[in-house]
């Protein structure tokens, strides 16, 4: 097992490997596996990359970001801007259907507002418009209709899933639903392999929510 002394460099090292981040600009405090990210970034996008970049690291239990948006003069954009640009991106995503969704934007900040059919949709909304000049945050409140499926239908489907996945062990995963609604328990090797879960969980018809309480190298 790693000490915190040995995630920190490797941590380090993984965010001056990616190209996108100014890594010289973001401070690593590791403890007891749970890295705490610190600091300035030029956009909303950086500090995704920062935190995406953190968790990639074998060995890291957890991440808690504070990295705060401060943008370079040149990314400056008014309120009425970055709304035109986000309902514009919608609009040419075939993935999102934009004539459900509402826009509001705030000093920089977006709120997404609406209803999906799709947690697909959902995410797909939110990558749409999350690196946008300007934008400082993303607030993605919109709600997947829940769809008319069994409890017992959409854990199978779930479980059948994880079983075709080449990246997730499913014998460590257990699966509980109900009403729309899947909990996820048990452990896996990697935060990569606790995102592939979720993600299989929520491609299933009829979920509305994931509860993910699967442990990351426990």
């Amino acid at each position: 097992m790693k000490t915190d002394s040995q995630i920190k460099t490797d941590v380090e090292q993984e965010l001056a490997f990616q190209p996108n981040i100014k890594e010289t600009e973001i401070g690593v405090a590791v403890k007891n596996g749970v890295v705490t990210l610190t600091g300035l970034v030029d956009s909303y996008a950086q500090k995704l990359a920062a935190e995406r970049a953190a968790r990639n690291v074998v060995g890291v239990r957890g991440v808690a970001e504070d990295l705060k948006v401060k943008l370079a003069t040149a990314f400056l954009r008014t309120d009425p801007e970055i709304a035109e640009a986000a309902l514009s991106a919608l609009k040419w995503n075939v993935e999102v259907p934009d004539e459900h969704i509402k826009v509001r934007v705030q000093d920089g900040f977006i709120t997404l507002e609406g209803d999906v059919d799709w947690q697909f949709q959902k995410l797909s909304a939110y990558e749409t418009i999350r690196n946008l000049i300007g934008v400082r945050g993303v607030r993605n409140l919109l709600a997947v209709r829940q769809l008319k499926a069994s409890a017992v239908e959409v854990g199978q489907r779930i479980e059948d899933a994880f079983k075709r996945s080449a990246t997730i062990d499913s014998h460590k995963i257990t699966v509980e639903a109900k009403d729309g609604r899947v909990t996820l328990k048990g452990s896996v090797r990697s935060w990569a392999e606790r995102a592939d879960a979720e993600r299989a969980a929520y491609s299933a018809p009829g979920v509305t929510l994931v509860d993910d309480l699967i442990a990351v190298g426990a």
